[in-house]
């Protein structure tokens, strides 16, 4: 009979435990679910008085960038990808801002595409970090059925635009 109950002090502490872990979890992810909301709402890219916003991209006005996200504005021709610092990946929505660029090289032009970066650690790591983010626009442009020879690459005579979000950034335009 002793082991009967030991057997069920057992399963009583099973229960317990496995209860204190599931209300442990969901306080855990409640809590991160709302830091992600407030993170993502205060790193979204803010609007410019004038401008709008089409599927995440701001499409006319002045840049506006946050901190360290990536964001893409469609100015008078003008895409500019913006980067997280380090990182190389597209914010969503770039299909969709190169559009224009995409008619403009069916109707015969070519787009320019050059990477631009921040100061802030090693130079030569900012450089290949600019050119693989150039190149990453490209291989989007390639994806939406752009031919290579449609596209260039060119690193701006300046490629320093200061240490804050608005120098990690790609610029296509039609040329």
């Amino acid at each position: 009979m002793n082991s009967q109950d030991d057997d069920n002090q057992g399963l009583a502490l099973g229960i317990v435990f496995s209860a204190v872990v599931l209300a442990v979890g969901l306080a855990i992810g409640i809590g991160v679910h709302h830091t992600g909301k407030r993170a993502g709402s205060s790193t979204a890219l803010a609007t410019a008085p004038g401008a709008s916003m089409v599927q995440g991209v701001q499409t006319t006005g002045a840049a506006v960038v946050a901190a360290d996200a990536a964001s893409i504005v469609v100015e008078n021709g003008l895409v500019k990808f913006y980067f997280a610092s380090g990182k190389a990946d597209l914010a969503p929505g770039a299909r969709d801002a190169l559009g224009d660029i995409v008619k403009g090289i069916a109707a015969g032009q070519t787009a320019l595409i050059s990477g631009f970066h921040d100061t802030t650690g090693d130079p030569a790591v900012n450089e290949e970090l600019a050119k693989q983010r150039a190149i990453g626009v490209r291989d989007t442009l390639i994806s939406l059925g752009i031919g290579e020879d449609k596209l260039e690459l060119r690193k701006p005579e300046v490629t320093l635009a200061g240490a804050n979000a608005e120098a990690r950034r790609v610029e296509v335009r039609l040329q």
